[in-house]
């Protein structure tokens, strides 16, 4: 028997123990490709013994950790090394497989914060490896930070080896089993690490090491921690989804071990530092870390009912019924929508001085996407269309994002150059500095980022409410899928959405519209956001239910007619504004996105 061939009794659910046929195939089965696996477990080993060496030399040229973190940091390299060879020496090679992925997975946003050392290592916030006690210009790059680039490139090409070994184990393992609801918790707790990674890592009183968020920092690490804050989630879900629950048990825990080693070092400087002060981020991103890895130790197939499970209390686990996850969706929802309701009513920004504080238009959009989740939210509860209503709250979510990313945009824009008085910081200067100008983030950016957050825990809330859902369903899915003809209108609606989000919705003199092919900026992410969230609701439709379906599209339309009531909710805001080609191409999509959900309606009702 090979990996891509099995006998009907020979079916497994997840990895097998050592002795059996699947942990044998490391030893006998060229399907596992032993030689691969093999290899890539060495260059993950290669890969922690040049993070470790990297941490064990100075990263810039006469500079010097605000620590002693080299300890701590080996052990961070180590350990991930560590578990893969066990999971190997083992006989396990759907685990091994997994937590070479995992750790895979994340090495580009790693590898992009290390190299902000290579751009400007006075932006870098790194104590760990370089904290800077005098002002310093584009300082040098050191001798450690090339072993770290290459320990992130090795472990890059351990994942290309072990991508094989993973698809077999899968195969082997047959199709996912859909009453494996323990792992779903995973999602949530990568959701809540990515959020963690957009914070900033610490506090910071120290002159010379500002405490930044994501967003605020310099590009490359931006860019870095976006990548980490995205593909954390991601790993999970991929590992969610692998029918091999060892190479499932493996995803979380490489993710987990990548993501302590982001979230712990920052930790453990705002604790021993002076000046610095441990902050929220970090410490999400680290319990993230750890749940992660918890989360791998439990077991991932949930027994079925007339089964017995002895030797794991693991097993016995279950996650909360339907009830409380709808439960859990509503609520969510409804915060979210509260939160973007301060968002826009409150202050988004205050000024240092006697200048007058200018509105920002955007805040009358977000308070739009606030009536637009609160209402599909309020009917989550309701039992008859809790089903409908949670379909919709999937989808409506993403206007939070369109309509938050322009308020912190406005924000950001305004605030980035604003005065820093140094003697917050603990400097003296020889020669008093004039009053501060300017302007300061108000107390809408803090409701508008939570909004945010809240929004994406919804959006995940309902997912998994709609796997539940699936799974408590008895209907027979193969019966119950829309009618072919639902496809023509939803490819019109998918294109319609791209020109949508990608031209201005309105002109006015003076204004540029931020957008996707042009003028990219910070409110641009909020269109791609929007963006990706209706073109993915556009693709799962041909896949699902009738009544999903046309949630799902109900949703979509939703999400367009706030893109098109952009116009007169932002748009009045400027004097000679009139409408852009992006206002009648998102009502068009907003309209033929209502025709598909008709017509997925409508064939459900002829097929009965």
């Amino acid at each position: 028997m090979t990996s891509r061939s099995r006998h009907p009794g020979d079916e497994t659910t997840g990895q097998a123990v050592p002795g059996t046929a699947s942990a044998e195939l490391l030893r006998s089965e060229p399907g596992a490709r032993p030689r691969a696996l093999l290899l890539s477990a060495g260059l993950v080993s290669a890969g922690a013994v040049a993070l470790a060496a990297g941490a064990l030399m100075p990263v810039v040229r006469g500079g010097s950790p605000g620590f002693t973190a080299a300890p701590l940091l080996v052990v961070l390299a180590l350990a991930p090394a560590a578990a893969v060879l066990y999971a190997l020496v083992s006989g396990r090679p759907g685990l091994t497989a997994g937590l070479v992925l995992g750790l895979t997975a994340l090495a580009p946003g790693r590898l992009l914060l290390d190299l902000q050392l290579l751009a400007d290592g006075s932006l870098a916030a790194r104590p760990e490896l370089f904290l800077a006690d005098r002002l310093l210009a584009m300082p040098q790059a050191g001798p450690g930070l090339w072993p770290l680039v290459a320990g992130h490139l090795l472990t890059l090409a351990a994942g290309a080896f072990a991508a094989g070994t993973a698809r077999d184990e899968a195969e082997l393992a047959g199709e996912l089993d859909g009453r494996r609801r323990w792992r779903l918790l995973g999602p949530v707790l990568g959701v809540a690490g990515g959020v963690g990674l957009l914070l900033a890592p610490f506090g910071s009183g120290n002159a010379y090491l500002l405490a930044k968020n994501a967003f605020e920092g310099p590009t490359v690490a931006m860019a870095g921690y976006l990548l980490l804050a995205a593909l954390l989630p991601l790993t999970v879900l991929v590992a969610v989804s692998s029918p091999s629950a060892g190479v499932g048990k493996g995803g979380f825990a490489g993710a987990g071990l990548a993501a302590l080693a982001v979230g712990v070092p920052p930790v453990v400087a705002g604790l021993v530092v002076d000046r610095l002060s441990v902050a929220p981020g970090s410490v999400v991103v680290t319990v993230a870390g750890l749940a992660l890895v918890g989360l791998a130790f439990t077991r991932f197939d949930v027994a079925e009912e007339d089964e017995a499970v002895t030797g794991d209390l693991a097993g016995e686990a279950r996650l909360p019924g339907l009830f409380w996850w709808r439960l859990a969706t509503g609520g969510l929802a409804l915060l979210a929508a509260g939160a973007a309701a301060a968002g826009a009513l409150a202050p988004v920004l205050k000024a240092n001085g006697p200048t007058p504080v200018p509105e920002t238009p955007a805040r009358w959009l977000l308070l739009g996407a606030a009536v637009v989740l609160a209402v599909p939210a309020l009917f989550v509860f309701v039992p008859r269309l809790s089903a409908f209503a949670r379909g919709v709250v999937a989808a409506t979510w993403a206007g939070v994002v369109l309509a938050g990313a322009a308020v912190l945009s406005a924000a950001l824009s305004v605030t980035e150059d604003k005065a820093v008085d140094p003697a917050l910081f603990g400097v003296d200067l020889p020669v008093p500095l004039p009053d501060k100008v300017g302007y300061s983030a108000g107390a809408g950016v803090t409701w508008t980022f939570i909004a945010l957050v809240l929004a994406a825990l919804a959006a995940l809330a309902a997912v998994i409410t709609g796997v539940v859902e699936r799974d408590d369903s008895e209907e027979e899915t193969d019966e119950t899928r829309v009618s072919g003809t639902v496809l023509t209108p939803v490819v019109a609606a998918a294109v319609l959405a791209i020109a949508a989000f990608g031209t201005p919705v309105f002109g006015a003199p003076g204004y540029t519209a931020p957008g996707l092919w042009s003028n990219f900026g910070a409110a641009s992410w909020g269109l791609l956001g929007a963006l990706a969230v209706v073109l993915g609701l556009y693709a799962l439709v041909p896949r699902s239910r009738p009544v999903a379906a046309a949630s799902a599209l109900a949703g979509a339309a939703l999400v367009l007619g706030l893109r098109a009531a952009e116009l007169p909710l932002v748009g009045s805001e400027y004097d000679g504004s009139s409408a852009g080609v992006g206002f009648w191409l998102a009502l068009g999509g907003a309209v033929v996105t209502l025709v598909a959900a008709g017509m997925a309606v409508a064939g459900s009702r002829r097929a009965g």
